[in-house]
């Protein structure tokens, strides 16, 4: 059967384990994916007290940007090792990499307990997300396995729907850690969630990649897989759209905590804030679940990118004209997220079903452009913070702008196809 016309996972064959139901798979996947995001989210309420503990900031100081790069510095680890871990799946299958990542999470997430100095911190962090990066990419490339083409895009909506509850529940998860304990706790979670998922996939999730699908693990062979990425127009297209627009996730996901504890003096309900911006997300990935196979992948994304442009560019007008209003932003602001629900998996999916045969190098340079590129993006409106939200959304209109201008490129200046 073409890849393009894969619509149910695969059975299993003679000696091989079935494969979970369909919402027992959904959820763990969503879950393989969220310990990317509980590595990020949970940590965001105790920021400023890591700082001041490691060495980074005195008491009193109100705002340092540099406490951002304890974000950062997992999400470079996060992306750039994607290349590294595309062609070693793509030989060794997803089950052994997979494994191997979970453990080297779990062990720096120990690690990170131990650690009083802020480098050594930052160090411990990239490698984390070394390890992390093998964890996300083995879960889309078992995905992109089993499904392609509207399929895949409404298979992970539904993960994403999912995954969505980690964002809006680890904030608040991390904020109770600190009131009962220290902020050591917080990787002490990380530890307990690896743990549990390291058993639950050994027990359920088989091997999706066939003996006879492998690609010999060699330099040639790696250079020719993502030269093949780069020689896919659609491929090569959206991921790069992909990675210039997560930026905007990026930049707000490490400046959230300064934003409502400085700018709208929010800080000790921040977790409620950060939940209702991740609330809106799950929605729209929901939304788009329901309607992708319908309206297709491009109507929805276009439209979302275009909407995500124009609600930046005003939220950041009206801030210019009428001043910081926690009123006024939020609302703004939440529907400003909402469009990534409409982008993110339909994204991923354009990307992604031309090259089904090379699903984990496929899914490496995709995870490459929407962390690293996306990350460094991030890095640059993060520390163009001043006190306002202004900077911060002026960044999203650059990003929206230049993002549809990849896609209309890609697309030979034809937008809301029904492809």
């Amino acid at each position: 059967m073409p890849d393009s016309q894969k619509q149910a996972p695969q059975m299993a064959t003679p000696g091989r384990r079935p494969l979970p139901g369909r919402s027992e798979l959904v959820v763990m996947i969503a879950g393989l994916m969220a310990m990317n995001a509980l590595a990020i989210d949970i940590m965001l309420p105790a920021l400023n007290q890591i700082s001041h503990d490691v060495g980074l900031t005195a008491e009193g100081v109100e705002r340092d940007n540099r406490q951002q790069l304890i974000i950062f510095a997992y999400v470079l680890g996060f992306g750039a090792p994607q290349i590294l871990w595309g062609p070693v799946t793509d030989r060794f299958g997803r089950r052994a990499p997979l494994f191997i990542s979970l453990t080297g999470y779990i062990a720096t997430a120990i690690l990170c307990i131990t650690i009083r100095d802020f480098h050594a911190l930052l160090a411990a962090r990239f490698v984390q997300g070394v390890f992390s990066s093998g964890v996300r990419l083995v879960a889309t490339s078992t995905v992109r396995d089993l499904f392609a083409g509207r399929q895949m895009a409404r298979f992970m909506s539904l993960v994403m729907t999912i995954f969505m509850v980690i964002p809006i529940v680890a904030p608040a998860v991390g904020q109770a850690v600190l009131f009962f304990g220290p902020w050591e706790w917080i990787f002490g979670a990380l530890v307990i969630f690896g743990v549990v998922m390291m058993g639950w996939t050994w027990a359920r999730l088989p091997e999706t990649l066939p003996v006879e699908d492998r690609r010999p693990l060699n330099l040639t062979n790696a250079l020719k897989s993502y030269g093949e990425v780069i020689r896919t127009p659609v491929t090569f297209g959206y991921m790069c759209a992909s990675g210039v627009v997560f930026g905007a996730l990026f930049s707000f996901i490490a400046s959230s905590e300064q934003v409502f504890r400085e700018v709208f003096r929010r800080g000790d309900d921040f977790a409620l804030w950060f939940a209702g911006v991740a609330v809106m997300m799950a929605c729209a990935n929901f939304a788009n679940a329901r309607l992708v196979e319908k309206l297709g992948m491009r109507r929805i994304s276009h439209t979302a990118l275009i909407a995500f442009t124009l609600l930046s560019g005003s939220s950041a007008l009206l801030t210019a004209l009428f001043g910081e209003n926690l009123v006024r932003f939020y609302p703004m602001f939440i529907l400003t997220f909402a469009c990534f629900g409409m982008m993110g998996s339909n994204f991923s999916a354009l990307a992604m079903e031309p090259l089904g045969k090379i699903a984990g190098t496929a899914s490496a340079a995709y995870g490459f452009a929407t962390t690293t590129v996306a990350s460094l993006i991030g890095m640059v409106i993060g520390a163009n913070y001043d006190g306002t939200t202004i900077p911060l959304m002026l960044g999203f209109v650059c990003l929206g702008l230049a993002s549809l201008a990849i896609i209309l490129i890609t697309e030979k200046g034809r937008l809301f196809s029904s492809r």
